[in-house]
């Protein structure tokens, strides 16, 4: 597989200093239109269509952040296809490509023929145009619960088939001919990679997980109940080793999260607006003030320029 790296994986303590020899070489370059500092950042990240050529790293929190020196997910895998093509999303820290990849392969032994694998992150990170307020670091994945049929998807079809929601119309609860025991076995294979730091699914989902554990229950901390999720799957990993700057999230809170907290998540208060009638008012839209300073770096990045005379390009990864 092809990566548009110009380095090996730099120590964290060199990575300012390798970025500023990059731009004095003319490996790395300001484009024509520069971050600045009052710009919305999902308009500038959301116009990369390549990643940054740096060493892998994960900057700033899962939703306040970039991602230098992604991987894309190949878009059809020996067990994976990756849908809305269109969206360019299938980037991520090569820790998390690497999780995704293992997974689906490992999930075959539990009924599945693959995955469909939907939004991961932007070739730099970053905030999206539409969407997710989190997925900007590289570290998040969205993994369908619709299995992967026998055949190659065409680009139309990825467009444009949707998922299945595992839900009972109305209720909180999910449909047991749509929410099957492979599917509650997918997600307890995904939360014990020691690379997985929390899985969200809806609350009615982590009922049903509960119900099926059994006594091996350690897993079912990671597996967080929150709104949406109940057509999807979403891993987030912690943040990899060498990724200076990046901010996990507290750990979970003891305990395998069947109890209180997930009878108030399956109640109607999470549920009912705190005054009827009212939308909450969109929050305005970040700025790269609000993000990490290094990710003007990311973002202005350029393609690796023709070499000095003499001067020897740093190797690419293999």
């Amino acid at each position: 597989m092809t990566r548009r790296l110009i380095s090996r994986r730099l120590p964290t303590a060199m990575f300012a200093r390798a970025l500023a020899l990059a731009l004095a070489l003319g490996f790395v370059g300001l484009s024509t239109a520069p971050a600045t500092a009052q710009v919305a950042a999902k308009d500038l990240f959301g116009r990369a269509k390549d990643p940054a050529p740096l060493a892998a790293r994960a900057i700033g929190s899962y939703a306040r952040g970039c991602l230098a020196g992604a991987m894309p997910l190949p878009v059809d895998g020996p067990a994976w296809q990756v849908m809305r093509l269109s969206r360019n999303r299938n980037w991520g820290h090569p820790v998390l490509i690497s999780l995704i990849e293992r997974i689906a392969v490992g999930a075959r032994s539990e009924g599945w023929n693959g995955l469909l694998v939907g939004d991961l992150a932007q070739p730099r990170g970053g905030p999206m145009t539409s969407g997710h307020a989190s997925h900007q670091i590289g570290l998040d994945a969205d993994i369908w619960l619709t299995p992967m049929p026998g055949r190659t998807l065409s680009a139309t079809e990825r467009e444009e088939i949707s998922a299945t929601s595992m839900l009972k119309d109305g209720v909180r609860e999910v449909d047991p001919k749509r929410f099957t025991p492979a599917h509650a076995a997918l997600i307890r294979r995904a939360a014990k990679q020691p690379e997985t730091e929390r899985i969200f699914v809806h609350p009615a989902i982590k009922k049903a997980l509960c119900d099926f554990a059994g006594s091996d229950r350690g897993w079912l901390r990671t597996v967080r109940p929150w709104w949406g999720h109940y057509y999807h799957f979403h891993v987030r990993i912690a943040c990899p080793s060498g990724s200076s700057g990046c901010k996990n999230q507290d750990p979970p809170p003891p305990g395998d999260g069947c109890g209180k907290e997930l009878d108030w998540w399956l109640s109607d208060e999470p549920w009912t607006p705190a005054k009827p009638g009212t939308k909450p008012k969109p929050k305005p839209p970040l700025t790269m003030a609000d993000l990490p300073q290094e990710c003007r770096m990311v973002v202005d990045a350029s393609a690796p320029a023709a070499p000095l005379a003499n001067t020897p390009l740093p190797r690419p990864r293999p």
